[in-house]
């Protein structure tokens, strides 16, 4: 066989390589794109419901000195987003988000000191995934104004939500949970072939702080 023969056959080998990872990918896409419209039906849906029942919300603090009162979820909002793919618009993204408020009346105001480093950076990472309304104070002595602490004043509010990214290629979808039992951001990995309602149904309970099996990463 010639030189130019043998390239000739490498070439379609490799061809034959790339045209069946085309129609995986393909294939992929068509598996991810069909639960990403499973999620973003269901959460919309959701939404809707849960704006007229405003759930209890977790148990929150920015430390184990400064309880929050009784909290609920409202103002459920849904939003997605699309990309383009390969010549096609898919989803880039679903996110479902909340606030959490008192239960009765209005926000009220608190405050939470730290004077040692891990307990700022606690703080600092609770109120960072929280969103949490606050101002941030440096107490210093008075004759030697040296600092003391780091004083937040804050407002007892907060958001909370779910963004849903689909693998296109991988045909998974990653959930990021934010604040759903506590200030914290929790993330889970799905097979996209697994997305169906009875596993949402349990993304829900999670939501509305029942038992549920929705497994972490």
């Amino acid at each position: 066989m010639s030189f130019l023969n043998q390239l000739k056959s490498q070439a379609r080998a490799l061809q034959s390589v790339q045209s069946v990872d085309l129609l995986q990918r393909e294939a992929n896409t068509r598996l991810t794109e069909a639960a990403a419209t499973t999620v973003w039906l269901y959460v919309a849906e959701l939404a809707k419901q849960l704006n007229v029942i405003a759930p209890s919300g977790p148990s929150l603090s920015l430390s184990s000195k400064t309880p929050w009162p009784a909290m609920k979820l409202v103002d459920f909002q849904v939003d997605a987003r699309k990309k383009t793919l390969r010549d096609q618009q898919v989803f880039d993204y679903i996110a479902l988000g909340w606030r959490l408020v008192p239960v009765d009346g209005a926000p009220v105001a608190g405050s939470v000191s730290a004077n040692f480093p891990p307990d700022l950076q606690r703080i600092e990472s609770r109120l960072a995934a929280g969103s949490v309304p606050h101002d941030r104070v440096h107490v210093r002595h008075p004759e030697k104004n040296t600092l003391q602490a780091i004083r937040f004043d804050y407002s007892t509010e907060a958001r909370a939500g779910i963004t849903i990214t689909p693998d296109h290629e991988a045909a998974n979808l990653v959930f990021r949970l934010a604040n759903l039992q506590a200030f914290d951001v929790l993330t889970a990995t799905y097979p996209a072939a697994q997305i169906q309602s009875p596993l949402l149904d349990e993304l829900a309970k999670m939501i509305v702080g029942q038992a549920s099996r929705f497994v972490f990463n």
